[in-house]
């Protein structure tokens, strides 16, 4: 079965039309209609012949063909049940080669168990992710200690901004720390809601995540990430309020603070990474005693 022209609306509108399906808004569903920017965000990526590559939310398969004309040994996660029965004809060849899979259901459930517990890891990591999926996932990774090589990820803008944000700048947030902790993040380019269809509400900003080689690595994983989302849990309190919500006491967020040389009444946004890793080493530590 041959795949649709992944740049006509009219055609992929027929295809839905033709087999029944219906765009469902909750999946986050919109498809990259613009040829330039899917071949730039597969540059972006870096495959080449036999790279191993995950894809999230392939819908239709518009970036699913390029990358299997590339060569990678690539894994989708797809939910859609309509999109899965299509996708499945459009790529049989590549599945007889087995070069092409599909993991079905939540991808937020599925990820972890084709890592087979952690020693299985592709090498690229990509999709067209709603905010809470990418949250979830990279929080989920991390924490799993798993990291990529590289990956190419497509969100809405404001989510991107957070992704990049440094500290002091207005859009810092959890969502950055966990992002900039783990890999060095660079703007790719922006993508107007005039790039996909059906046409969204939000542009959307692709974004780059590179490894980081000098990871900087703590005592407790799981403890850092949540201590750290506590310290943005009310953004106009202090490090010291929010950290004595974390702890259930004031006196050990003071004395963990004194020992982490952070003073108790910055807010998060300004701490740096290094500032609260070193915070997170010290609380478990301590509390371990």
């Amino acid at each position: 079965m041959n795949h649709p022209d992944y740049n006509s609306p009219a055609e992929l509108k027929k295809i839905l039309d033709d087999n029944g399906f219906s765009m469902q808004k909750k999946f986050g569903q919109n498809f990259l209609i613009n040829s330039a920017a899917r071949t730039k965000l597969i540059d972006a990526l870096d495959v080449k012949e036999g790279t191993t590559v995950w894809e999230v939310g392939p819908g239709l398969g518009a970036m699913t063909s390029e990358l299997l004309e590339r060569g990678t040994n690539l894994t989708v996660f797809e939910i859609d049940r309509g999109f899965i029965s299509l996708i499945s004809q459009f790529f049989q060849p590549y599945s007889d080669k087995e070069s092409f899979r599909i993991i079905e259901g939540d991808v937020i459930k599925n990820w972890y168990g084709q890592t087979q517990k952690g020693t299985v890891i592709p090498e690229r990591f990509f999709g067209n992710l709603p905010y809470n999926i990418a949250a979830t996932i990279i929080a989920d990774t991390i924490e799993k200690e798993i990291r990529f090589e590289k990956c190419v990820f497509t969100v809405q803008k404001e989510v991107a901004v957070r992704m990049a944000a440094k500290p002091g700048d207005e859009d810092y947030s959890s969502l950055s720390v966990l992002c900039n902790w783990a890999y060095d993040v660079k703007n790719l380019m922006d993508l107007s809601g005039a790039c996909f269809w059906p046409k969204p509400n939000v542009d959307s900003r692709a974004v780059l995540f590179t490894k980081k080689e000098d990871f900087p690595r703590c005592t407790n994983p799981k403890l850092f990430i949540k201590m750290q989302r506590a310290l943005f849990s009310s953004r106009r309190k202090t490090v010291r309020n929010n950290l004595q919500g974390f702890l259930n006491s004031s006196e050990k967020a003071a004395l963990y603070l004194e020992k982490a040389e952070i003073n108790p009444m910055l807010r998060a946004e300004v701490l740096t990474i290094d500032q609260m890793l070193k915070l997170s080493d010290i609380i478990s530590a301590e509390e371990s005693k």
